[in-house]
């Protein structure tokens, strides 16, 4: 049976009035607790600093961007909708109110705030890595002027609520969780009330919004299936029951968890970052419910990430799309697009997976794809520009790639890449019942009470361009407990590990975390010396001539100029310039290739994939 706009909107009416009853946790009160507690837990953000380097820089300059950005702009699109006094410039691109949105063409105006609430999470965990108080001060200053903007009238005619209302909660609960803002669960639940009468009866896959009446094509874009990961987040953090309940009614177990529970792969043809991003939806789900069903589904979802759908990079979704195994299409979008994978919101998607299923399983396989998509994408994104210019799409075409900006001013991107740099260091380490895991092996030092001991992991690398990493315990008592070490899968036989110098006993496995536990005093030193090998990997199985250099972690791009043509023997004799260089060359019976980490490439024209059909 059909149901009408006017009933349904009666009963989300009624829903709304029913679920403001629903009390939130009270301070001092215990939190509720979910069902499973995973093998490992995180990091707070403040336990770890990043150190000098590539991901201390990134995490810095974006810390620095949104602090300066002006507070009227970023509210201004909310107070014009409510009718409020709205100083100061408009933002422009997406962000700002506008009615020149075409969704054929034209995008200024498309989904007005939409990114608010990721530069208030970005600025919140910033604050929790940093303690800096002004930032603080700007995330409280931020939701206090954010709440009298909230009504159900915001979000008349807009195009996405879910997405953006998906992203003012994720900000919300971590400005409480993180920040300690004191009225941010209070202007969760204002912003909830409004957004209610607007989103549909269950979460909704874009097939089934397109077969409802719309007015607009970019109506039936919404991302309702992506909802349940931050609802549970609000519940867990003492929001109140009505946020399980919500998070329960949007799981889209219809169409995407229970096939993929049942081992169907079901990704072609959906929008690649939102389906991902939904993967962490049901490791939620799992974690609160005990689900089985949904951590099947986000296992298996994710292994047809990786095994059906991934360039070498570790990046996915070519026009932010899966495509069919079997059917070369990832090949042939190397010679169709330059918009081959969404950088800062795709990783941002990818970490978050990854690191839901690493604590669950132990598994270092999700840890190696992590920093593959660290140091191959969202490592060398563009910084972001005071007018809102965004790096957004990675360009592996084959006629040559090219960095640059977005056409479009504030999209996404924008505010995915403050939130994924503020969660490196918590990516970095994970704690254990018997101690800590390293799991990104970054120049950061780590702070935890262990073995009764208060105890700090000092990290020094250059990795990946050095092959080596050291680590320096420094603690207040000798204590017992355990280190375990990622050793990535693509690791030779040579790798192995000392402690004081002296070679340990423990095996350092590929595609293993290797554990070593004994009592550790200060000034002990663990160092690990990679044993790196080099490989060609192929766009896809049916194009099994077009290939990338893979040394270690780092997807190596060919600069222009070169040939069109080169051998794979020649590849494989690929070297770096100098010990720790970023310059790669190899000679071929073609010429010589220059070669570089995608981090190392600024203006340069390169080509990811490279003809070996010769």
């Amino acid at each position: 049976m059909c149901t009408s706009r006017r009933s349904f909107l009666k009963t989300s009416s009624a829903l709304v009035a029913a679920s403001v009853t629903a009390p939130r946790v009270l301070r001092g009160d215990p939190l509720p607790q979910p069902a499973i507690e995973p093998e490992l837990s995180q990091f707070n953000y403040g336990d770890v600093e990043l150190l000098e380097g590539p991901l201390r820089q990134q995490f810095d300059e974006n810390h620095k961007f949104f602090m300066a950005l002006d507070e009227d702009r970023l509210l201004k699109p909310f107070r014009q909708r409510a009718g409020l006094p709205a100083p100061g410039d408009e933002m422009g691109g997406w962000y700002s109110n506008s009615d020149d949105f075409n969704p054929h063409g034209n995008f200024n105006g498309f989904i007005p705030g939409h990114t608010f609430g990721q530069y208030l999470s970005g600025l919140a965990r910033a604050y929790a890595v940093t303690g800096d108080k002004p930032t603080q001060a700007k995330v409280d200053r931020l939701v206090r002027a954010f709440a009298p903007t909230l009504s159900s009238k915001f979000y008349a005619g807009y195009h996405l609520p879910a997405y953006t209302y998906d992203k003012s909660c994720c900000g919300l609960i971590d400005a409480h969780e993180f920040a300690g803002c004191p009225t941010a669960l209070r202007t969760l639940d204002a912003a909830t009330d409004a957004v209610l009468p607007h989103l549909p009866e269950k979460a909704l896959s874009r097939k089934e919004q397109y077969a409802r009446p719309h007015a607009n094509e970019a109506d039936c874009w919404d991302e309702t299936y992506t909802l349940p990961e931050n609802f549970f987040l609000a519940w867990r953090r003492g929001a109140g029951q009505r946020y399980r309940d919500l998070a329960v009614r949007f799981l889209e177990d219809d169409f995407y968890f229970n096939p993929l529970a049942e081992g169907q792969n079901v990704l072609p043809g959906e929008h690649a970052y939102s389906h991902v991003n939904a993967f962490s939806s049901a490791m939620q789900a799992y974690l609160v419910l005990g689900s089985q069903k949904h951590l099947r589904a986000a296992t298996n979802g994710f292994n047809f990430l990786r095994d059906t759908q991934s360039f070498a990079t570790g990046g996915w979704g070519p026009d932010e799309n899966f495509r069919k195994p079997g059917s070369g299409e990832i090949g042939q979008s190397l010679a169709k697009s330059h918009s081959s994978f969404e950088t800062p919101c795709g990783a941002y998607g990818h970490f978050k997976i990854t690191r839901y299923l690493l604590r669950v399983t132990r598994d270092s396989r999700y840890g190696d794809s992590m920093e593959r998509v660290l140091y191959n994408t969202v490592l060398g994104s563009l910084p972001l520009k005071e007018d809102g210019s965004s790096f957004y799409y990675s360009d592996y075409n084959s006629a040559w790639g090219q960095k640059g900006y977005h056409r479009d001013k504030w999209p996404c991107c924008s505010g995915t890449l403050p939130q994924i740099a503020a969660d490196y260091g918590i990516s970095a380490y994970f704690r254990s019942r018997s101690g800590i895991y390293v799991n990104l092996y970054v120049p950061s030092r780590v702070k935890a009470n262990l073995g009764g001991a208060r105890v700090t992991l000092e990290q020094h690398t250059e990795y990946p361009h050095h092959m080596t990493t050291s680590i320096q315990v420094t603690a207040d008592r000798e204590a017992r407990f355990a280190l375990s070490l990622r050793i990535p899968a693509w690791t030779g036989p040579a790798t192995r590990i000392t402690v004081n110098g002296k070679r340990a006993a423990e095996d350092a496995r590929p595609g293993t975390f290797a554990r070593i536990e004994r009592n550790w005093r200060s000034g002990d030193r663990i160092e690990v010396e990679f044993d790196r090998t080099m490989q060609l990997e192929a766009v896809d199985p049916e194009h099994p001539h077009l290939v990338a250099p893979v040394s270690g972690p780092l997807t190596l791009f060919t600069l222009a100029p070169a040939a069109d043509k080169v051998r794979r023997d020649d590849l494989l004799k690929l070297a770096q310039v100098a010990s720790g260089s970023t310059n790669w060359q190899v000679k071929t019976s073609s010429g010589s290739l220059s070669l570089r980490p995608f981090p190392s490439i600024h203006d340069e024209k390169y080509r990811l994939y490279l003809d070996t059909s010769i």
